[in-house]
């Protein structure tokens, strides 16, 4: 075997010092992209945790709001089944005093014509009682004089007491 010319030995020493330096380069690149993946991986575990505790804090923070509305609609529920029952009570005084609303109408209805009636007697205890009078001198369009077949009770109880209007309110 003989020695290779040196022209092929120099082509060969230039191929090899380029795939040297071409693998030189891909190491080098290969490095960049592991670190690069490293980096990235990093990156997405420390993001995915931050996510879990924004997720936990989220999760303690519903549980918080729901206690708390819990709570709420219990108390909301203590204050309706309160209101009920006052509303209950009164109803109930409602219909007992209904009736007695209905009664004070009646009455407000009827105090003209009694405050009417109250002025007459007024006016007839102002005139006062009438004079005394001969029996035998009867007025005209007066009573009759008495009946011969008369008890006379009726004469007593005339004499007992004059008539007096008066009121009693």
């Amino acid at each position: 075997m003989s020695a290779p010319p040196p022209l092929q030995i120099r082509e060969a020493n230039a191929h090899l010092a380029a795939v040297h330096r071409r693998v030189a380069e891909l190491e080098a690149r290969l490095d960049a992209a592991e670190r690069t993946v490293r980096a990235q991986a990093e990156r997405l575990a420390r993001h995915d945790q931050q996510l879990r505790a924004a997720l936990d804090e989220l999760g303690r923070a519903k549980d918080c709001e729901i206690a708390a509305l819990q709570e709420q609609l219990l108390t909301s529920e203590a204050t309706v089944h309160s209101l009920q029952a006052a509303v209950r009570q009164r109803d109930e005084l409602i219909g007992q005093l209904q009736p007695r609303a209905e009664l004070l109408q009646d009455i407000c209805r009827r105090r003209p014509p009694l405050a009417g009636l109250l002025a007459a007697l007024a006016e007839a205890e102002r005139l006062g009682p009438l004079p005394t009078r001969d029996p035998s001198h009867p007025l005209p369009g007066g009573p009759s004089p008495r009946l011969a077949n008369s008890t006379g009770e009726e004469e007593d109880r005339d004499r007992l007491q004059p008539a007096v209007f008066g009121t009693t309110v």
